[in-house]
Order: C-alpha cells, then sequence, then structure tokens
C-alpha cells in the first residue's frame, strides 16, 4: 500500500448529504432490497484479502460487496472525481492525508453515531490510531491496519561486504559523522572498479551499487526516504497531532539531518535523484543497484516473495534521540452520497472488527489494527520463515512512534514540500535556507 503523498484533483463540488436511509442490515427489508455495495483500494496484494472478508460479509449478512481496485495515483484521481459526479463508491479505504479535505468538503459520512450505538471498543487498536479519525467531534473511519518503517537489504551485499547481519540491529546515526549507519552504506556502495566506498581509489561518478536506494516523493513527511533521521533527533513536524495550525520544518534539526543526507548523495553513497526517477524502487533493489533502502511494512511480501534477490529486514539506525519511527494506519470511510448508508455502516463495522482482520492476518499481507490480529499475523510471516520484527518490536513502545502528520491542505502542502525535497537532492538549494523559506510558505497556507 504506498503510503507517499501524490496530487489531488482540485475539488470543486461538495456533495449534499445522503438521502434516506435505508432498513439497517439484517432487517426484513434488507433482503428484499439485496443490496449490493461498492468499495474501493488500491493495493492489489490486499486485494484477496479483502475479498475473503468480502465474501465472509456476504454470507453473514446478505449484502454483497463489489471491490474495485486501481494503482495509488489513479486511484485518489478516480475517487476525486467519482465524488464530485456523484459515481463514488459507498466505502472508500482512506487515508489520513486525504480524509481531511474530504470531509471539509462533505463528502464523507460522520460514522460517531453509528459507533456510539455499537459501542465499538476503540481500545482494541493499536495506540492512538483510532484517534486520527476524528475531527471537530466527528469520525471518518475505523482503524483498519498499522505500518511502520525498517531498512531492507539485499541479503547477499551484505554478506560480500564482510557485514554480520546480527550487528544491522544495532546500527546508530548521527547527523556529525553518519554514525555506524553512515559507515555501512559507505562499505555496501561499489564502483564499476570493484572499490567500495570507504577504499582508496573509489569512484562515484561510476557506481555500480549504491548503498542506500532512493525513493521518490514523501512530500513534507518523506514517509520511507528520510523521517526516521529528524525524528530520531526529537524533531516533530507540527505544533500538535492531529490538526495542527503550524509546522515546524525551521527547526535547525530537520535541516540538519537532510544536509546529511543531502552530502551523502554528494559522495556517490545515495543513488542520485535523476536515475532513481527512471528506476523507481523496486527496480533498483532487484537489480541490485542499491542495495538496502528504508521502506514500509506494507511492502514486506514484496521483499520476501523476490526471486531476482534474497532480501532481509533490520531496524531503523538509533538516533542522538532513539530508534523512532512513523506509524500510520488506513481506514474505510463511507461517501456521503451512498444509499446504503447503514449497510455500509455494516461493512465498515466488519473490516474493523476480528472477524476480518483475523482473516486479513492469516494472509499476513498487512498488520491489521487489532492488537490480537497484528500479533497473528507476526506469527503468520513466523511460519512461512520470515522475520519481521524489525517492524514490530519498534511499535511495541510508544516512545518510538511519531503519528503521521495530520492538516488541512494536504495536497498543497505536499506539492510545495516535494519542490523543495528535489532541488536538494538536485543540489540547487541549501537544506537550511530552502526549509525556512518552506516553512512560511506552509505558514501561509495553513492559515
Amino acid at each position: 500500500m504506498p503510503r507517499k503523498i501524490g496530487a489531488l484533483l482540485a475539488i470543486a463540488v461538495s456533495l449534499t448529504a445522503c438521502g434516506t436511509a435505508n432498513e439497517p442490515a439484517g432487517g426484513a427489508g434488507q433482503a428484499a432490497e439485496k443490496v449490493t455495495l461498492s468499495y474501493s483500494l488500491w493495493d492489489p496484494n490486499q486485494l484477496p484479502a479483502y475479498q475473503e472478508c468480502a465474501d465472509a460479509f456476504s454470507a453473514k449478512t446478505g449484502i454483497q460487496v463489489k471491490i474495485t481496485q486501481q494503482g495509488w495515483e489513479d486511484y485518489w484521481n478516480g475517487i476525486t472525481t467519482s465524488l464530485v459526479s456523484g459515481t463514488a463508491p459507498d466505502v472508500i479505504t482512506n487515508h489520513v492525508a486525504y480524509y481531511p479535505e474530504l470531509a471539509a468538503n462533505s463528502q464523507l459520512l460522520d460514522i460517531q453515531p453509528y459507533v456510539d450505538k455499537d459501542k465499538i471498543d476503540l481500545s482494541q487498536y493499536t495506540g492512538d490510531l483510532a484517534s486520527l479519525w476524528v475531527k471537530d467531534g466527528k469520525r471518518y473511519g475505523l482503524p483498519q491496519d498499522w505500518d511502520t518503517i525498517a531498512l531492507v537489504y539485499n541479503v547477499k551485499d551484505i554478506t560480500d561486504a564482510g557485514v554480520d547481519p546480527a550487528g544491522l540491529k544495532d546500527l546508530t546515526w548521527n547527523p556529525a559523522d553518519g554514525g555506524t549507519f553512515g559507515e555501512l552504506i559507505k562499505k555496501l556502495t561499489i564502483d564499476k572498479n570493484g572499490k567500495r566506498g570507504d577504499q582508496p581509489g573509489f569512484d562515484k561518478s561510476k557506481v555500480k551499487t549504491y548503498g542506500w536506494g532512493l525513493e521518490q516523493g514523501g512530500g513534507v513527511v518523506g514517509q520511507t526516504q528520510w523521517s526516521w533521521m529528524p525524528l530520531s533527533m526529537g524533531f516533530q513536524y507540527l505544533d500538535k497531532n492531529p490538526f495542527g495550525t503550524d509546522y515546524k520544518l525551521d527547526d535547525p534539526r530537520l535541516a540538519q539531518a537532510l544536509t546529511w543526507w543531502q552530502d551523502q548523495m554528494k559522495a556517490g553513497y545515495i543513488m542520485p535523484r535523476e536515475k532513481a526517477g527512471k528506476l523507481g524502487l523496486e527496480p533498483m533493489m532487484q537489480t541490485d543497484q542499491a542495495a538496502l533502502i528504508p521502506d514500509g511494512s506494507w511492502r514486506i511480501n514484496t521483499w520476501a516473495q523476490s526471486t531476482q534477490q534474497k532480501f532481509a529486514f533490520a531496524p531503523l539506525p538509533q538516533g542522538p534521540q532513539g530508534r523512532k519511527t512513523i506509524i500510520n494506519g488506513l481506514a474505510p470511510s463511507i461517501t456521503a452520497g451512498t444509499k446504503h448508508p447503514d449497510q455500509a455502516w455494516e461493512w465498515v463495522k466488519f473490516l474493523g472488527s476480528s472477524g476480518c482482520q483475523d482473516l486479513v492476518a492469516k494472509r499476513a499481507v498487512v498488520f491489521p489494527a487489532i492488537k490480537t490480529a497484528a500479533a497473528a499475523a507476526v506469527e503468520a510471516q513466523k511460519a512461512k520463515g520470515l522475520d519481521v520484527s524489525a517492524y514490530t518490536d519498534i511499535a511495541a513502545d510508544p516512545a518510538n512512534l511519531a503519528y503521521y502528520p495530520i492538516t488541512g491542505s494536504a495536497n498543497e502542502i505536499n506539492t510545495e514540500a516535494q519542490s523543495v525535497i528535489d532541488q536538494i537532492q538536485e543540489f540547487k538549494v541549501t537544506p537550511a535556507d530552502a526549509l525556512k523559506q518552506l516553512d512560511q510558505r506552509l505558514a501561509t497556507i495553513l492559515k
């Protein structure tokens, strides 16, 4: 499930509230209606799991669920267009960066009355995920899953470099000298003459394998790209989260982290933006043009099922103030134009229940939001011989977690921020100056 932020089409028209509610699911009138709900998601890897949930739900309630899947960019463009035209799915898979704008345009249904009526236990969900979906007392989703960040590395590259994989659990990082993580990416970088980045004669203009790959995008958050570095220094994105009104991008700690990041690109240890953009994340790793990348838990199976390379996972490096990861989660939202709000709620409730999340756990595609289901997903991965503790251990301590920053105007903010990050990667600006200017622009947007 890609979590990077792309540009949404402008939402020009707000939909009216949903029409007359049908009889609640399970009532006598529902069988006569033979209701079919439409539900959308973007990750093809998750489609089989949620189809299984849909089949179980239909068998239980008689309500049919038709699932549609589109890739990330097409998904959000399609959702935007369908909301404006009145053809939106009844229920959509939603992201915390997108729902505030949709809610502000009255395009999502407030499900808090349903939550209260059915006495949903919000404490069953991991951490503070449930609170992320509330704005001004209205709730727009029930937690569906969660994700964290860890290092993905090429096992052969680590072995060839003479690095003990066990030692990757104790990597350190700081913006002054990069710590042992900085040493690692130098050692993993190899030029076309076989010289490593930490050896005399290394030629940064002719790199064969970069120690650290580069994923494009990330916007103001840099979730997989760079977030863990400034977070491990004590940096916080906002004055409060969710719905802060002041980004803290002028914090010197962010500039220090991104300056070190830029310096590693200049030195040839991180794949340059121009090359990374032509390759894409998976091809650069699958063809061994990069040895290591920080990545989200939603892509665990992508790496584990590779037939081209053998990959494994390691914890993020520990920074000056500890090991930190962004934690995020998706949720199903009911669109305001649905003709079947009560039945749509029954589907959302099922998605947020152990009835569905236990099924998802068995397939071990993501970590379900319910704590017991997440533990079952870990066991399912273990049964396949896969160690995913790099993603789960960090989530066990709330002090390690930073929740995805949530504000209004996310699309405009991410467009502005991405332009600056691109310039940093292209060496066109110094991070300290560019981030101060960006902070001022975002303050104007959030006024």
